[in-house]
């Protein structure tokens, strides 16, 4: 049974993903993964592959024990590991809760690694694996220092694995887009106007065609966009300390909190 396995399915990128890996592959089954059934069941409508609904959360590590076990049960081969769950908050570090923070890191990271490490054993060659990453993971981002180093995270660990998993033939792709217009604003825009600027909202539909068109093209890193690909490169080559400057003065944080 082959099968694609797709995380954070529920809404905005995980979505999106299900459905553009569902047109491209022939699947025996897509096994959809996030918290709100509902959605799962809605999402589920609207594709060719039959789909296994799994309501798990992803912040509880019981939820592996669940995945691993039904993995070991089936003995699928996944031909694709989309990692598309996580979320974010606008904020000052020590303005969020400490729930808030580890949960983060267990979604954002420790939930990537997971289903990486359970699926792995289950995927042949010619197999892939897509991380939904972020531009933030190019550079150090005050009022999203946590968000930002969780994908800072996700993009060396998916290249890295990239490298590994070479001799096996299969591919690992980061995708690393800027401001999305998905629900992850809901959740990560706070009433104290930690970040106001978006240069520009793409949609999940226009980052979705370019990371499956770049995995195409045997890339390990897709950004989609003529400007966010200049921006990648500059933070590249400026100090940290400029680019940090640029990036205040753009969400008119010019002065430090206690300043004002």
């Amino acid at each position: 049974m082959k099968i694609a396995v797709i995380t954070g399915a529920s809404s905005g990128m995980g979505r999106e993903f299900a459905k553009g890996i569902d047109a491209e592959e022939r699947l025996d089954e897509i096994w959809l993964i996030a918290r709100r059934r509902e959605r799962l069941e809605e999402l589920a409508g609207e594709l060719r592959a039959r789909a296994r609904i799994l309501p798990l959360d992803l912040t509880d590590a019981a939820a592996f024990d669940e995945y691993a076990a039904l993995l070991e049960g089936e003995r699928p081969e996944v031909v694709t590991l989309c990692n598309a769950a996580g979320f974010g908050r606008f904020a000052l570090f020590t303005e969020t809760d400490l729930k808030t923070n580890l949960a983060m890191i267990d979604l954002n990271d420790k939930a990537t690694v997971a289903m990486c490490q359970l699926t792995l054993p289950h995927m042949r060659r010619g197999a892939r694996i897509i991380n939904l990453d972020s531009l933030s993971a190019f550079q150090p981002v005050p009022y999203q220092c946590v968000y930002g180093s969780t994908k800072a995270f996700v993009l060396s660990f998916s290249r890295a694995l990239n490298v590994e998993l070479e001799p096996r033939g299969i591919r690992v792709m980061a995708v690393s887009p800027g401001w999305v217009k998905t629900e992850f604003f809901d959740h990560a825009v706070t009433d104290n106007g930690a970040v106001t600027y978006y240069n520009k909202l793409w949609t999940p539909e226009q980052v979705v065609e370019r990371a499956l068109r770049d995995y195409k093209k045997g890339k390990d890193l897709s950004v989609l966009g003529a400007s966010v690909r200049r921006q990648v490169l500059l933070v590249k080559l400026l100090p940290h300390k400029l680019v940090m400057k640029v990036w205040m003065k753009q969400q008119k944080h010019d002065k430090r909190p206690d300043e004002d």
